[in-house]
């Protein structure tokens, strides 16, 4: 099977229009329903629901295998082998989050739709972050048998933590004050045409943690602390082609979305699928050098 560098574009565009439709598609769907449903109901799952759950999904894998494919796994094969060397190496390692909020994303959002579809929370988070490790265990795996690039224990470990990260948020609470976020800002690398797509760049990649301090707060003075404006500390990497490669840190605001008023079911629908994303906010880098930024993407 080949592809021309045109076919190579177009599936790329295809790969983040399918990934934000499946995204989008599932929030629209159980985030309203969800809201309409009484807690105390017991489990009775509509199969129906189910049933378009697993047709997405389905389409979804066989569209992901097609579009990695044609872009890492048509190389040389060989026999399963470690990456070892380039594990750590590779991008700094900043690829690590990347796994890890993607695997992360996958059982959060997917957790919501076995919701929707009628399973309990405590199932719907298991078999969610069943989904999201089986599914970045078979691209690691193929990996392995691609010559160039081979099976990542950093790699399937940030996927194994990122799976398991919401599941772990529902067994200690305070966790849930801690989320992951990312963001893009074109680099210098990325307008000399390195990548295709900004995905791929981790120098116009930035990575967030989101820290809820309201809730963090003592219950006296969390009245006084407005719930849509969190700490941010970010990550990034430049100069991974021209130059010496470097590591940067962010520390700054994010805007908590869910914490805006308006209960409207269209308006906390929006509120919920904006939030996975770091908007520009006030913000500091703190190495390798202090630089104020007014607002950083």
């Amino acid at each position: 099977m080949q592809f021309n560098n045109k076919s190579i574009s177009e599936l790329m565009g295809t790969k983040q229009k399918l990934f934000f439709l499946i995204v989008i598609s599932l929030l629209i769907n159980n985030t309203y329903c969800q809201n309409q449903k009484d807690s105390t109901k017991s489990e009775q799952v509509d199969y129906l629901k189910f049933s378009l759950i697993t047709g997405i999904t389905l389409g979804g894998i066989a569209a992901g295998h097609l579009i990695q494919y044609s872009l890492w796994w048509n190389g040389e094969r060989s026999k399963f082998h470690f990456n070892w060397h380039q594990d750590w190496v590779h991008d700094l390692g900043s690829d690590k989050f990347g796994h890890f909020y993607f695997s992360y994303l996958v059982t959060d959002v997917y957790s919501q739709a076995f919701e929707w579809s009628g399973f309990d929370k405590q199932k719907s988070l298991i078999y969610a972050c069943s989904l999201s490790l089986l599914y970045q265990t078979y691209v690691e795996i193929i990996d392995g048998f691609t010559a160039n690039l081979g099976f990542s224990w950093g790699d399937f470990s940030a996927d194994l933590l990122g799976a398991g990260y919401p599941l772990l948020q529902q067994k200690v609470p305070i966790l849930k004050n801690f989320n992951l976020k990312i963001s893009f800002e074109k680099s210098l690398s990325f307008k000399h045409h390195t990548h295709r797509v900004i995905f791929d760049d981790y120098e116009s990649t930035y990575d967030w943690l989101s820290i809820n301090v309201k809730n963090l707060l003592p219950t006296s003075m969390q009245k006084y602390y407005p719930s849509f404006i969190n700490l941010a500390i970010g990550h990034s990497v430049k100069n991974l082609i021209f130059g010496k490669p470097y590591h940067e840190l962010y520390i700054g605001i994010d805007w908590n979305l869910e914490g805006l008023p308006g209960d409207f079911w269209l308006w906390k629908l929006l509120k919920r699928n904006l939030n996975y994303y770091h908007f520009p906010a006030p913000t500091i880098r703190i190495y390798p050098d202090v630089v104020w930024f007014g607002f950083k993407f």
